[in-house]
């Protein structure tokens, strides 16, 4: 009876502790949740201004010939006035509401991305040699610290939800520091993305040995002296800002370039929900390994080929620098980085890797590899194939798997099947130069106007809708659409037959506008002073959104005829709004004029 009544307590007890571990990382998940609602609530209050445009705005914005059509239109009875006036606002006000909708919806998928790349650069992290062999040592820590295997478990769990907190903490920082509206400035920059560029391929050097990027020793040393100093909570917190700052050599690239990827989203919240996938993969497999040690010995034992990880991880480090280069490459309008340039470089990245990992390509830090296992063969033709399928690039084959990454096809100097030659046939009274078409091109097999007051005066000479595409240089989801949307059949009927396509770059720094055109944008905060500035005032105080791609379907005093739309991938969706707009256009016939 007493064995039993033993046993019971022991159980009792366990039930208790565990419920209260439960309780406790509830509340903490409780505040992490009221953290981040919190910080975004409160830097949605203070873009407030950045993102709705206050009545006035919408009433007068400035749109050219527009609104001076739209002025003639009016009569001069007060009453009707009023009603033209009252009409108007209801329209802004209702497309405001969808704008507001639409961009919700993709700043959910934003996020969800972010949220999965973390969660790879975390798993990735785990795998580095800087971290991966300390596991077994920090769980048997735990173990013997807490004196048996439940109270190991609970700090175990503690360990997992500190690593969490820390780089959590680490993307609030980057959010407090820039804020949404200037992440996503800072993402169509040139001068961000060829900072980056840089970072990126130091990062590759450090992963492939040349050096170690550390943190200095001092601060390593003062937060390990307070792990060993502290008990309770505070020791296991310090021992997990302890793995982060040891292991810095080998997630601090990695770390680097989540932020760096996460940041050009632009989203307020990108970086902190990166930064959670990264901890929550990183903090898993020790949690896992101290509540199941059969975990812990299935897992591979410590060798070489941590190094070889490590250094294909530097491949695939300079292949993205590229991105980066190939977007200042655009911004600038150096116009020498080329699709083929960038295609090239990439396939000689892919084949590099696919050798080292047979083995055949050997850096400093690397052991003999007498033989090729299974995982290595597998993952060399992987690497080998996909070099393969990219060299058709060279010739024009439009590599979709790269949409958005490689320079865009009208970089490309050499098409083989002529498709995009004679597909981008000018339709009748078409201008045989549109402005600014000097400096920005049109996607291959399409005419588009850069500027708003001639792509609208042509629209109403030819009696078509116009589509305003608000796009970047350094756009991933814009050329994402235009490779693999635009080229659809049914689309690309749509755009070139059926609709004025007018694209207004919000990142085109080069291009100076006019003196009368010239003012101080309330929702920038800055003047318009280039034709960028001035399409991202347009974009935000007409239709209250300053996300790209963002496409709106419109009628001649530029108000939506349907809902704007951001990156839809499905081509037959794509096609069916721009049919709706079409629809619209035609049964009011041709409003707005």
């Amino acid at each position: 009876m007493e064995i039993v009544d033993h046993h019971q307590f022991i159980m009792s007890t366990l039930e208790n502790n565990m419920t209260r571990m439960k309780k406790g990382l509830l509340m903490l998940g409780f505040l992490m949740l009221f953290m981040a609602t919190f910080f975004s609530n409160s830097f949605a209050l203070v873009q407030k201004p950045d993102s709705a445009a206050t009545e006035e705005e919408l009433v007068f914005t400035e749109v050219g010939s527009a609104q001076d059509s739209a002025a003639n239109n009016i009569v001069k009875d007060t009453t009707k006035k009023e009603t033209v006036v009252d009409q108007a606002a209801e329209k802004q006000q209702a497309a405001a509401v969808s704008t507001t909708s639409s961009a919700t919806s993709e700043k959910d998928k934003t996020l969800w991305e972010t949220f999965i790349a973390g969660i790879l650069g975390g798993f990735i992290a785990f795998l580095m040699p800087c971290i991966f062999p300390m596991v077994p040592l920090t769980v048997s820590y735990f173990t013997k610290r807490a004196g048996s295997r439940q109270k190991g478990i609970g700090q175990a769990l503690i360990y997992g939800v500190s690593i969490i907190v820390i780089y959590v903490a680490l993307g609030l920082l980057i959010t407090l520091l820039f804020g949404s509206a200037k992440l996503n400035e800072l993402s169509s920059s040139g001068w961000f993305n060829f900072f980056f560029f840089i970072l990126l391929v130091v990062f590759a050097i450090s992963f492939f040995g040349a050096f170690e990027i550390t943190l200095p020793s001092s601060l390593v040393n003062k937060i390990d002296q307070k792990a060993d100093d502290s008990k309770g909570l505070g020791g296991i917190f310090f021992m997990a800002a302890s793995l982060a700052l040891v292991s810095f050599s080998c997630t601090g690239p990695i770390i680097g370039t989540l932020l760096v990827q996460a940041s050009s989203k632009g989203e307020i919240l990108a970086p902190a929900i990166g930064m959670f996938g990264f901890a929550l993969a990183l903090a898993l497999p020790f949690t896992l390994s101290a509540i199941f040690p059969g975990f812990l010995s299935a897992m591979p034992k410590s060798g070489g080929w941590l190094n070889s990880v490590k250094v294909c991880l530097g491949f695939l480090e300079l292949a993205l620098a590229l991105k980066f280069l190939s977007a200042a490459d655009l911004v600038w309008h150096w116009e020498w980085f080329d699709r083929e340039i960038f295609l090239s470089l990439w396939i000689i990245i892919f084949i590099l890797m696919g050798i080292y990992i047979l083995g055949k390509i050997k850096f400093s830090h690397d052991s003999d590899v007498p033989y090729v296992s299974v995982p290595r063969l597998f993952f060399a033709i992987c690497s080998l194939s996909f070099a393969v399928y990219l060299i058709p690039g060279l010739w024009g084959a439009p590599v979709n798997i790269l949409s958005g990454i490689a320079p865009p096809m009208n970089t490309q100097d050499f098409i083989l099947n002529g498709n995009g030659a004679s597909a981008s046939a000018s339709p009748s009274g078409f201008p045989a130069t549109v402005k600014y078409s000097e400096t920005l091109k049109p996607p291959v097999g399409f005419n588009s106007f850069f500027d708003l007051d001639e792509g609208l005066a042509y629209a109403k000479s030819v009696g078509k809708p116009v589509l305003i595409d608000f796009t970047g240089h350094a756009c991933v989801n814009c050329r994402k659409m235009e490779d693999k949307v635009w080229i659809d059949k049914e689309v690309g009927r749509l755009i070139k037959e059926e609709y004025v396509l007018i694209q207004l770059y919000v990142d085109e720094r080069n291009i100076k506008m006019p003196k009368e055109k010239v003012h101080y944008s309330e929702v920038l905060r800055t003047t318009t002073d280039d034709l960028g500035r001035w399409n991202g005032d347009f974009q935000a105080t007409k239709y209250v959104s300053n996300s790209q791609p963002f496409y709106v379907l419109a009628g001649y005093d530029l108000n939506p005829l349907v809902k704007p739309q951001g990156a839809i991938f499905d081509a037959k969706e794509y096609a069916a709004y721009l049919q709706s707009g079409l629809d619209k256009f035609k049964n009011a016939g041709k409003p707005n004029e």
